[in-house]
């Protein structure tokens, strides 16, 4: 067997610290990772098994005495350093683990609140119960009771993880994975908290009051920072997003920022105008039917409408007019409508077709093409 101090090509009296640094710089030289080399791969497990024991004072105590440090036979049983392979190619590795926090972010929650046509134009204000995570006060979210510190693994040693040796064809390879008694913590809570069991948090119920600005709409939503659900270990709360759902009004019909409503009239108003109140969100309105209007025109009322969310000002309120014809008439009333046609020298069994160059008929002609195209 190769003298090992000579395969690492160091002193006899060298130094852990020296031992290490030679390890390394063979370590780049020959991984086979970097050099394929079957002879290089060879070389590579001679330096790595030398490294393993030089490295360990027992074995290297054992080796200088004339002992054989290797048990099993062929190769080397106590496998080499993962971590100092770490070292050697990345600065560092495995050996840098240590205890992590148990503090972690909670997360974000979501509520759907319904508000009727009025609040959504005007806003309000709510206040919220809600059933949430929040910080245990008993141990104010260590998870330990009377907040004592979480005590380092005896299993990992405080890593948060344990090392696996298995056989590959350089040699025995240590490999990491979480460790099971501290979940990769790398510390155990010994006496939880009896109030959360050792989770930092408990489910409550409290109070949120919420500002619901105006002209919001169904699918909007608010933003409350820090009022979610507080994380495991007392962590920071996430947020809490308030979704709008906006309840259909009786009888208006909302159109972004305008609002549309319709109403029927009786034919003599509409022949001879009139003026009728209508009620609005700004409650009881006065609106003035022009004489001669007839069915499918419009009344605006300005800035009845919504409030608009992102700028100033409000939406109009917009009058669908439909007038009735009477189909029920008496033979008093069949009378008077006969003499109003012949004052006015209108035949029943007259018929005017309009033009599509008649421009007094264009808003007709619109109207025809919007109920086509619908």
């Amino acid at each position: 067997m190769a003298d090992l101090y000579e395969t690492l090509g160091v002193a006899r009296d060298a130094t852990g610290d020296e031992i290490k640094r030679a390890y390394r710089k063979l370590a780049r030289e020959l991984h086979p990772d970097i050099n394929p080399d079957p002879q290089v791969q060879e070389r590579f497990k001679e330096v790595t098994a030398a490294y393993d024991v030089l490295s360990d004072p027992q074995k290297r105590q054992q080796y200088d005495m004339g002992g054989n440090p290797f048990s099993g036979g062929g190769g080397f049983n106590g496998g080499f350093g993962f971590s100092d392979i770490m070292d050697a190619f990345f600065g560092g590795g495995a050996s840098q683990r240590g205890p992590r926090t148990r503090m972690r972010a909670g997360q974000d929650a979501l509520i759907r609140v319904e508000v009727d046509l009025a609040e959504a134009c005007f806003g309000c204000s709510r206040e919220l119960s809600v059933e949430t995570a929040v910080v245990c006060e008993k141990c104010s979210g260590s998870g330990s009771t009377n907040g004592a510190k979480p005590k380092i693994c005896d299993i990992c040693k405080g890593r948060g993880e344990v090392q696996h040796v298995t056989r590959s064809i350089i040699g025995q390879v240590m490999t990491s994975r979480p460790c099971n008694s501290c979940q990769g913590y790398g510390t155990v809570i010994t006496n939880p908290c009896p109030e959360c069991s050792g989770e930092g948090r408990v489910r409550s119920k409290k109070t949120i009051p919420v500002e619901i600005p105006a002209g919001v709409e169904t699918g909007n939503r608010i933003q409350l920072s820090g009022a979610g659900e507080v994380g495991p270990g007392g962590g920071p709360a996430g947020d809490l997003y308030i979704e709008i759902i906006e309840r259909p009004h009786e009888f208006l019909i909302r159109d972004g920022n305008d609002l549309h409503m319709s109403i029927e009239i009786p034919m003599t108003s509409a022949a001879l105008g009139a003026s009728v109140k209508i009620e609005t969100l700004d409650g009881e309105k006065e609106l003035d039917i022009k004489a001669g209007i007839i069915s499918g025109q419009t009344v605006i009322l300005k800035d009845l409408g919504i409030t608009k969310l992102r700028g100033h000002g409000r939406g109009d309120l917009i009058i669908h007019v439909e007038v009735i014809t009477p189909n029920k008439l008496n033979k008093e009333q069949e009378e008077l409508l006969h003499k109003l046609a012949k004052s006015r020298g209108e035949e029943l069994d007259q018929v005017l077709i309009h033009k599509k160059t008649d421009k007094s008929q264009k808003g007709f002609f619109s109207r025809m093409r919007d109920a086509f195209n619908a």
